[in-house]
């Protein structure tokens, strides 16, 4: 027999936190809008530190009906999914883990959000990979989906911790043309959390491919760098940059 809450029972107790004023907040700052990249996500206005603290009183949800809140359209019904998935997946064992982590591979059309990446890849994909086989993050890096990106890169954080930076660097390698902002930021921000642990290995790294970096990436991993550093790496870009301007517009005027 089942025990601990069904989703709408965790649904309805959640409904109960939400702040409707907050909506327009969120809406904004998650970009909601038409064209944008959290075009028609649901907000009911409900704040992480109240999800989180909900999350301990339901942490007896069993995994189907944890499964069944990520299905939401509530923004903040999929992020406490997440949260309760991160607290099993950490008190399971390695069967269970298995089976979490297999799960959340196939939801990730329901992780849809950056902090919803953030708060649960490097916990469950990044615990899972950790001391095993990294080919299912290269196998995302690569996805045409925004999310699988982020959660390739984010992932990492899980090694950067450990003290492996081996797939951060390999992982932004091959992030490193992406188009996409929130690709830019997340990729800068573990290679920053990589000079942390490693500020030589981060260095070599920069110094080869600062030139081909977009410059939010590249701004994000110098942040904690000697201003002079920061001004030598950025020239090197605004270099690169006024390339590959020269370069694009004699296309451009060849294709006229």
């Amino acid at each position: 027999m089942k025990s601990g809450p069904t989703a709408a029972q965790m649904l309805e107790v959640l409904q109960k936190k939400a702040d409707p004023s907050r909506v327009p907040i969120l809406q904004r700052f998650f970009r909601t809008q038409p064209g944008e990249y959290g075009e028609g996500d649901r907000f009911i206005g409900v704040t992480v530190p109240s999800v989180r603290m909900l999350s301990r009183r339901l942490r007896d949800a069993a995994l189907d009906e944890i499964d069944a809140l990520l299905h939401s359209p509530i923004h903040e019904a999929r992020l406490l999914a997440l949260v309760l998935m991160v607290q099993a997946f950490r008190r399971a064992p390695e069967a269970g883990q298995r089976t979490i982590y297999k799960l959340y591979l196939s939801r990730t059309r329901w992780i849809n959000s950056w902090d919803l990446v953030d708060s649960s890849a490097p916990q469950i994909l990044g615990a899972w990979l950790a001391h095993r086989s990294r080919a299912p993050l290269r196998k995302l890096a690569r996805s045409r989906s925004l999310w699988e990106r982020r959660m390739a890169i984010i992932a990492t954080h899980h090694f950067i911790r450990e003290g492996d930076l081996t797939e951060t660097f390999a992982i932004a390698e091959v992030l490193l043309a992406d188009e996409h902002d929130l690709i830019h930021k997340a990729v800068g921000w573990m290679l920053r959390e990589a000079g942390k642990r490693d500020a030589a290995a981060a260095r070599r790294f920069l110094t080869r491919r600062a030139a081909r970096m977009p410059r939010t990436m590249l701004r994000y991993a110098i942040e904690n760098l000697s201003e002079q550093e920061r001004r030598t790496y950025l020239r090197a870009e605004a270099r690169s940059g006024g390339v590959r301007a020269s370069t694009d517009a004699a296309l451009r005027g060849r294709a006229g």
